[in-house]
């Protein structure tokens, strides 16, 4: 009997999963699956906690899901990809492997890893094929006339639409039941060697079942108001689909192909397409990360940004990290990701520019520290959107544009309801100074049991333009 094997590593679902579709159109094939924790690899990659026991979570589920259709899941853990490579072709040998399929992987780490991985099972005479299925389209596969890849985001997002214009990517059912359906689930998988985290389960609910549930209802009743109220931190306004999307327990296909069964018009710039559009960023940054390798080393693209002297200050850089900055916006915001493993996107940038624009905090160490705390870390989205943040990558922000952080959240959270949420010891201070409480607290002859801002937005933007200036001109 042939033996077909689905290595997964990303793609934690049975519906529309490439590889897996693939590995089980030979109705008479075994069809086997694997999954391995490479928990010292996870650490140099900075995973969260959150994201680790999120992974465990959906991976148990996905165990049960295929059992009842007839595939093993088998689970092993070892140290870093060079081992799992290792424990694959062993794996191979001893099951008597005649064919692997995986869904790619586009970081630089995991690209050498499956090239080692191809090599290894070639001279075994293991046949691999691989997929491009964590993306609507494939890398490169959306160029500029001179076929280069985009450094601008609009007029990558206008071919991308073009494209999709063309023809939709396929969405696969799950596959059917093997002959051998339904089996027992095995050996329950033991907990990572690695930390875990508590996660909010009415927020994030592990498997298949409750992500679809949460894109069919944001398909259906929030997308078309998703540009009002995206921007409003107080309000339940985003899909919440990213922690779905980063480990690939939803593929970006079914996104794409729900929202245009309820809103057929959504390619087509109308409010529904504002949605797609993220969808469309996160690609972007995808497409950038395999056309310059660079980026996955955390090189900045604009490369006289290296020239910028950053701050090395802890006390600046803790304060950010524990939401102790003196800037409520700031610090509610950071506490909301401290508390969930997940922020806002439009806090994202506001924390992001305060970190760079007003500490003048290398980048990097945000970068970092996001993906230690994020339950959706991911290393395209991530590093594209601090390179954003930080002017320094492609299509960035121009490094004048410095957020003020008052008035953003004067901008966003007016009555301040969501900074009222994450920061309790303000509970007193009325609507209209929740955003400048010590200005309020010093008129009003008030104490108040929160710090006073650690930098004066004002002093801070001029030394951060004369940094930036500085560097550019020393290029």
């Amino acid at each position: 009997m042939t033996t077909h094997l689905v290595w997964l590593r990303n793609d934690l679902r049975i519906n529309d999963n490439t590889a897996l579709t693939a590995a089980c159109r030979d109705s008479k094939a075994k069809v086997l699956a694997l999954f391995i924790a490479t928990p010292q690899q996870w650490q140099q990659h900075d995973m969260a906690p959150k994201q680790a026991a999120f992974i465990h979570q959906n991976l148990c589920l996905l165990q049960e899901t295929l059992a009842e259709r007839g595939i093993q899941l088998h689970y092993h853990q070892c140290a870093d990809f060079s081992a799992s490579v290792d424990h694959l072709a062993e794996f191979c040998q001893q099951h008597q492997v005649d064919a692997l399929y995986y869904n790619y992987q586009y970081e630089i780490n995991e690209r050498e890893r499956d090239a080692a991985a191809e090599k290894r099972l070639d001279a075994q005479g293991v046949i691999c094929q691989g997929f491009d299925d964590s993306l609507l389209l494939p890398p490169g596969s959306v160029q500029t006339g001179s076929n280069t890849m985009f450094k601008v985001f609009t007029p990558f997002s206008r071919a991308f639409v073009r494209r999709l214009h063309q023809g939709l990517p396929e969405c696969h059912h799950a596959p059917k039941a093997r002959a051998e359906a339904p089996l027992s689930a095995g050996k329950k998988i033991p907990a990572f060697d690695y930390p875990m985290e508590q996660i909010d389960a009415s927020l994030f609910p592990a498997g298949e079942e409750a992500a679809l549930k949460q894109l069919r209802h944001f398909g259906k009743q929030s997308v078309q108001h998703y540009p009002d109220v995206r921007d409003l931190p107080a309000l339940d306004g985003t899909s919440r689909l990213s922690p779905y999307l980063a480990i690939g327990v939803l593929s970006p296909r079914q996104c794409l192909h729900r929202i245009l069964k309820e809103h057929p018009d959504a390619l087509n710039e109308g409010k529904s397409f504002t949605w797609l559009n993220e969808l469309i960023w996160r690609e972007f940054y995808r497409h950038l990360m395999v056309a310059f390798p660079a980026l996955c080393k955390h090189q900045p693209f604009i490369d006289w940004t290296h020239n910028v002297e950053w701050q090395k200050n802890a006390a600046h850089l803790n304060a950010w990290q524990q939401g102790k900055t003196g800037y409520p916006i700031v610090d509610a915001a950071m506490r909301q990701l401290n508390h969930l493993g997940w922020m806002h996107n439009r806090l994202r940038m506001i924390t992001a520019s305060f970190l760079v624009k007003d500490l003048l905090i290398d980048w990097h160490d945000g970068e970092r520290y996001f993906m230690q705390q994020l339950i959706d870390g991911d290393l395209a989205a991530n590093n594209g959107g601090w390179q954003w943040a930080a002017s320094t990558g492609t299509d960035a922000a121009p490094y004048f544009r410095i957020f003020n952080p008052t008035t953003q959240g004067e901008r966003f959270d007016k009555q301040g309801e969501f900074i009222r949420q994450w920061l309790p010891e303000l509970a007193a201070v009325p609507d209209s100074d929740i955003h400048q409480p010590h200005v309020w607290a010093q008129k009003n002859n008030k104490k108040l049991d929160y710090p006073a801002p650690i930098v004066e937005h004002k002093d801070a933007r001029k030394k951060t333009l004369d940094a930036f200036e500085r560097a550019r001109g020393a290029a």
